[in-house]
């Protein structure tokens, strides 16, 4: 199989860098055990198999980061999941290998040493990563992929949108009322900014069903990146606002 390159390279303001010939970077995730009979999440077997069915889907030779995605810190401890995923790499089927995940799990795999990447929940309503453990990961020197980094655009909802994935964080902004919150462009854009912004992240995932949303969020970003004020006016709201539960979410 031939490595295939045909897709968008995302990077910090830099959703697309070459919109006639970008090139692809191959990510996947790998624990559960979906699909696979009679495996258990996060044994070193269902990684294993796992990673060859990605390679298999996506016609390639190696992927270019694998990530464990959201295994508690008692079973990485263990060792033998982070042991499967370095015997990925070492066999040439990944470039690199990352950690998916949240809260103190996140920052085991932060301090273990044992991941080149992290990918977690964080943005505007969303801040505890912030202070957790994305300042190791930076000084770890550690690829961060910033999940969620609009908070689900929650504010294009007018009620309290229950049952919705992003229902924690309408909740949430009702109470940091932000005062760009109110003009659905402009909070996306503030939202982006923002998490891009923050020290450590170099990347962010923004999910859409309309491939038009990448030019609007690359539009999004044409004031560049967010000033410090802005920012500091977005953390030190959340610091008084903020709730012992308002943690974060997977």
């Amino acid at each position: 199989m031939g490595r295939a390159f045909f897709g968008v390279r995302c990077g910090n303001y830099t959703l697309s860098e070459s919109p006639s010939y970008p090139e692809l970077t191959f990510f996947t995730k790998c624990g559960h055990a979906s699909r696979f009979p009679g495996e258990t999440d996060w044994s070193p077997s269902l990684l294993e198999k796992s990673i060859d069915r990605s390679l298999i889907r996506l016609k390639t030779d190696y992927l270019d980061l694998i990530q464990l995605h959201s295994c508690d810190e008692a079973t990485l401890r263990q060792g033998d999941v982070i042991s499967a995923l370095q015997k990925a790499r070492d066999a040439g089927k990944a470039r690199f290998i990352g950690y998916s995940g949240d809260r103190n799990n996140a920052r085991y795999a932060v301090e273990c040493g044992a991941f080149d990447t992290l990918q977690t929940s964080v943005n505007i309503a969303d801040q505890e990563p912030i202070d957790l453990f994305l300042g190791l990961a930076k000084e770890a020197n550690m690829g961060v992929i910033a999940k969620r980094p609009i908070a689900n655009a929650v504010w294009k909802f007018a009620d309290e949108p229950h049952g919705h994935y992003g229902q924690p964080y309408w909740q949430r902004l009702q109470k940091l009322t932000y005062p760009f919150l109110g003009d659905a462009d402009e909070a996306t854009g503030m939202a982006l900014r923002f998490t891009l912004a923050i020290p450590g992240v170099h990347t962010a995932i923004v999910g859409t069903k309309n491939p038009d949303r990448w030019a609007q969020n690359t539009g999004l970003l044409n004031n560049g990146p967010m000033h410090s004020a802005e920012f500091e006016e977005i953390r030190s709201r959340w610091r008084d606002i903020a709730e012992s539960d308002w943690t974060g979410q997977t």
